[in-house]
């Protein structure tokens, strides 16, 4: 019989948790809201299919670097299928694969197809809430739901070392899935940008926690979280991959 490579192992794992995200229907109100923006659309994006379904996480299956956000954007994620994905040329998906790149986690710095050949190289990225939330807020309800799919998603990135958590829901999110793995965290750790929390040993998610401002236009148009910013913990993430 011929052997399986650890690598293959790991992204056939991968494929298996993507193909439940995808087919998750355990948020009502939120599936319901995908649907309606997927049939309806944006002016712009009229003669386009939407994806309309829970979008799972994107990258490297051998990735040292995990980044999580918050959730799909109606018109980005919810359109294209792939997270950080096709909100404009000054949108979320361009700011952050921009400084990927520059970093040298992405191959282009831009992120607006889904079929535009963009890779990502030791990096992958995930969501804490896998559809579209009204509002750009889940419940939470809507977020614990979700945990069970980021859990699973992780337990195949054997690989991970550092986490950058987009945004305060995704850093608390994060620190419940240290906590359930073993994690003793106390005090509890407060979000900010540039905060670095160090796992304790013994937990089974071994790692880093890096705080980030998330790349939503409200951040990166008033300069809440400049290019220097963004470069600056990505940066400090990659000082802590070992």
């Amino acid at each position: 019989m011929e052997s399986v490579s650890p690598s293959r192992r790991r992204r056939l794992a991968l494929r298996a948790v993507h193909e439940a995200i995808v087919s998750c229907e355990r948020c009502p109100r939120l599936r319901a809201y995908c649907q309606r923006v997927a049939r309806e659309k944006r002016r712009a994006y009229r003669d386009e299919t939407y994806w309309g379904r829970p979008v799972p996480g994107f990258g490297d299956a051998s990735a040292r670097l995990l980044l999580l956000g918050l959730a799909p954007a109606a018109h980005g994620a919810n359109r294209t299928g792939r997270v950080f994905t096709g909100d404009g040329p000054a949108g979320s998906g361009d700011f952050l694969m921009s400084a990927l790149h520059r970093a040298g986690f992405a191959n282009i710095p831009t992120s607006q197809r889904i079929d535009d050949g963009l890779t990502l190289r030791d990096a992958y990225i995930a969501a804490a809430v896998r559809c579209a939330p009204p509002g750009n807020t889940p419940t939470p309800d809507e977020i614990t739901r979700c945990l069970a799919h980021l859990d699973a998603e992780v337990a195949t990135l054997a690989q991970v070392q550092v986490v950058v958590a987009l945004g305060k829901i995704a850093f608390d999110v994060w620190l419940r899935v240290l906590r359930a793995h073993g994690a003793g965290l106390s005090p509890r750790p407060r979000f900010g940008h540039g905060v670095i929390v160090d796992v304790p040993d013994g937990a089974r998610l071994p790692g880093v926690l890096i705080g980030c401002y998330h790349p939503s236009r409200q951040n990166t148009n008033t300069g809440r979280l400049s290019p220097v910013m963004m470069r600056n913990v990505l940066e400090q993430a990659r000082a802590r991959l070992r």
